[in-house]
Formats: structure tokens, C-alpha cells, sequence
């Protein structure tokens, strides 16, 4: 028998009776994809913006800053914290505009080149699935549809809530748990049965908030701190790839 084909969910999820993903940095490997994307976008606004603090005036940092103000974010919302971490108080044209420079570049970049799954999280997604656990994909961007298809994983999903049904629902952006929870009801599982997963600290904040049953944390920066900050925003478990998260044999 196929080895994969006996993989099971690690014993931490065994009281877990759904899962829920996020899709950038968790499912597939986009979140790069989007901090270049900001990263442009945002120097180029400083260099024709530049702070009155000379201090606040270097680059945008692909790591610390995607992860500290846009990451798991909805665009307009990561536009204004990154802009007002730099001292400036953008109005709402503002935002608008640099946030429309970061979807061009991010699109652009999305159809060129495509995105993978990682291998790992759908090594645990498959045996969520021969282990008849529910599981949904959530998103607050709105290309998360496209980006599971062209990665070929979207039928691994049962429920997918992306930026475009959060924005029709009217569902505020993380850190607040709505999007979570959203897909949690879709799939008919409670919170408090549910684990989250998530890379993002807004993420992890938002799966604490909605008392979820388990907040799976996903490290993939290998920064000094990532993994415990992570843990002081809400994760119960840190992992660096979520085929941690799968065992062999049968369970017991």
C-alpha cells in the first residue's frame, strides 16, 4: 500500500472535528508572492512620499513589515497600518490608490507565474479528508479561488470563503474571528471544535478571539522570534510545515 494512503492527522488534532485554512503562506506559497507585490508598491510611494522622520523613510521589509502590518490582512486595511507605521496619515484616496498598485503588481505577477501548493499542507489536508474531517479554506483576498485552482488543490476543499464573499457578508477583516468563523458554520462544526491554521499574527489573533478549538501556527520565515510571536498572539502550537501534523498507521 502507498505509504501516503496510511497517513493519518497527528494525535493533537484527534478531538478536532473540522479544520479551518488560510490560504496565503498555509495552503499555498503566495504569501511571498504578495509581499513583493507591497514591497513595490510601498517604495515607491515612500520615494515620492517620503516621512517628515528621516527614520521612517527605508524600504519596506518583505519579513518584518509584511508580517507586523499586512499580512492576513485585508488590502485596504495592511495599505493604512503600513502607511501609518511610517508616521503618515494617508486618506482614504490614498489607501485606495496604493492598494490598487499592490493588486495590479500582485495580479500581474499571479498570472505569469502561478503559485504551488505546499506539499506538506496537502499531505494533511488528505488525510483530514480519508479521515472524514470537513475542512474550508479562508481568505480575506479575493483571488483565493483562483489560487487554490491554479494550484490544483481546490477540490480538496469543502467550503471556501474568500476576501469577495467576506466583503458581500460584510464580515469586518482579521484580527476579528467573523471570516473563521463564517467558514466554520459553512461546514456545520461549532468553534470549539474547529482548529484554525494560520501564518499570519492577525490570524492567529483572530482564531484565539473566536475561542476556536485549536490555532495551528505556521512558521515558514525561520526568523529569530517568528515562532513566539506567533504563540503570544494566540497560536497553541507552532509548526514549521503542517506535514508535521501527520503520523503513519492506524489510529488506535
Amino acid at each position: 500500500m502507498n505509504a501516503l494512503a496510511t497517513e493519518r492527522p497527528a494525535p493533537v488534532l484527534r478531538d478536532v472535528r473540522a479544520v479551518v485554512f488560510d490560504t496565503d503562506g498555509v495552503i499555498t506559497d503566495s504569501a511571498r508572492v504578495h509581499a513583493a507585490a507591497w514591497k513595490t508598491a510601498f517604495d515607491a510611494f515612500l520615494r515620492a512620499h517620503p516621512p517628515r522622520d528621516p527614520g521612517l523613510r527605508h524600504p519596506f521589509d518583505v519579513r518584518d513589515d509584511y508580517l507586523r502590518h499586512v499580512d492576513g490582512k485585508s488590502r485596504l486595511d495592511g495599505a493604512a497600518a503600513f502607511l501609518r507605521s511610517r508616521g503618515l496619515d494617508p486618506s482614504q484616496e490614498t489607501v485606495r490608490a496604493v492598494a490598487a498598485d499592490k493588486e495590479r503588481l500582485f495580479t500581474e505577477r499571479l498570472r505569469a507565474h502561478g503559485v504551488d501548493a505546499y506539499p506538506g499542507t496537502v499531505r494533511l489536508v488528505q488525510a483530514l479528508r480519508r479521515a472524514g474531517i470537513p475542512r474550508a479554506a479562508a481568505s480575506a483576498s479575493r483571488h483565493a479561488g483562483e489560487l487554490l485552482d491554479r494550484a490544483g488543490v481546490l477540490d480538496l476543499f469543502d467550503v471556501l470563503v474568500d476576501g469577495g464573499e467576506a466583503a458581500r457578508l460584510g464580515l469586518p477583516g482579521k484580527p476579528r474571528p467573523e471570516l473563521f468563523l463564517e467558514a466554520a458554520r459553512r461546514l456545520g462544526v461549532p468553534a470549539a471544535r474547529t482548529a484554525v491554521v494560520e501564518d499570519a499574527l492577525a490570524g492567529v489573533e483572530a482564531g484565539r478571539r473566536g475561542a476556536f478549538a485549536l490555532v495551528i501556527g505556521v512558521d515558514r520565515t525561520d526568523g529569530p522570534d517568528t515562532g513566539q510571536r506567533l504563540l503570544r498572539h494566540g497560536a497553541d502550537i507552532v509548526v514549521s510545515d503542517l506535514a508535521e501534523l501527520v503520523v503513519q498507521g492506524e489510529p488506535k
